[in-house]
């Protein structure tokens, strides 16, 4: 049984940063991609970025070089580091992880950057 806990979610203005971190627990034997989704009212989930278990990274084009991700396999935990918060950031942040190639979901955690 896999479990992902989210945590570093809330309220900041624009301009400003956050960092969501999300813990994977139970059987963590080889994980795999490791990434971040999100989903605004009214609007369908989407990729924020990714990263494989080798390190590559990936990001959609709205974040590039406000966001970044990164690992930590020894925890193991995946973190999205935000700068320059824009209001159209705000939505529901999903952590999603491969583990021995099934996709995992944690609960979501709530961004909300105000103008």
């Amino acid at each position: 049984q896999v479990q992902l806990v989210e945590s570093g979610g809330g309220l900041v203005q624009a301009g400003g940063s956050l960092r969501l971190s999300c813990a994977v627990s139970g059987s963590t034997f080889s994980i795999g991609a490791m990434g971040w989704y999100r989903q605004a009212p009214g609007k369908q989930r989407g990729l924020v970025a990714s990263i494989t278990s080798g390190g590559a990274t990936y990001y959609a084009d709205s974040v590039k070089g406000r966001f970044t991700i990164s690992r930590d396999n020894a925890k193991p935990t995946v973190y999205l580091q935000m700068n320059n918060l824009k209001p159209e950031d705000t939505a529901v942040y999903y952590c999603n992880v491969n583990v021995t190639l099934v996709a995992y979901w944690g609960k979501g955690t709530l961004v909300t950057v105000s103008s």
